[in-house]
């Protein structure tokens, strides 16, 4: 039965492929378009990462458990052996004591071998996190990349162009729409990331989501001011604005 009160891969991945099409269509070719189908090839590795961390490594866990008999098997052995040298009285208190620092060497091997297994699970699944908190990030900053040069001053005045100006062919009522593409894929960049704080309670996988959401709501932050001046300059076009998007939505 499905839950609403965690994310899903499988429906983001979905918005994500349709957030491409219509990118797509609408912008056949660029540069963005291609962002967004490399996003909907890295919805799916991050999906199989998700399903990957989210199953026990039961290998590590059993080696875990055999490493635990071990040492219980010694601390007991080290017991019986100690207290038949006692009862017998045929050794010394020096060979007693250095029996016993022998054992107490190979517990805190074996102790110490144990805290690692313990941890290694963790660290694993932190690592295939890590890769892919990594890959989403670069994304982000990608996304930005496209955005950087979307000026609303150029398609709402005539500014002259320079030898080494970029090459703008986005007209007046494009404008907002590539912006809101734009958003829209740091949005659901964020969503990819928070996926891996649902099941893997690990401090270091936390901040770099953490961090993650920061960056893409920082960008998407200056994107909707480019928004917003382009609609306080043409207001009437909102109505048609948004009714183009509730179809896009809709379809």
């Amino acid at each position: 039965m499905p839950t609403y009160s965690e994310l899903h891969p499988a429906p983001i991945g979905s918005t994500i492929a349709l957030l491409a099409r219509r990118i797509r269509e609408r912008f056949p070719g660029s540069g963005l378009s291609q962002v967004a189908s490399e996003l909907v090839q890295v919805a799916e590795r991050n999906q199989v990462a998700i399903e990957h961390l989210r199953r026990p490594l039961w290998w590590v866990r059993a080696l875990t458990a055999l490493t635990i008999i071990v040492l219980i098997a010694l601390v007991l052995w080290a017991v019986t052996e100690l207290r038949s040298v006692v009862r017998g009285g045929s050794v010394t208190i020096a060979e007693v004591l250095q029996s016993i620092d022998a054992a107490t060497s190979e517990l805190i091997f074996l102790s110490l071998a144990v805290l690692f297994l313990v941890s290694l699970e963790t660290r694993l699944k932190r690592r295939t996190a890590l890769r892919m908190l990594h890959r989403l990030r670069s994304i982000a900053h990608v996304v930005d990349m496209h955005q950087l040069t979307k000026d609303p001053e150029h398609v709402l005045s005539s500014v002259p162009a320079t030898a080494s100006s970029p090459k703008r062919t986005l007209t007046r009522d494009q404008l907002p729409r590539y912006l809101d593409y734009c958003s829209e894929l740091l949005a659901l960049t964020s969503k990819l990331a928070a996926l891996h704080a649902q099941h893997l309670y690990d401090p270091v996988v936390l901040a770099s989501v953490n961090d993650i959401e920061a960056l893409t709501a920082d960008l998407s932050r200056k994107i909707w001011q480019k928004i917003s001046i382009l609609a306080a300059a043409k207001p009437d076009h909102q109505p048609a604005m948004a009714s183009e998007l509730d179809k896009e939505t809709a379809g």
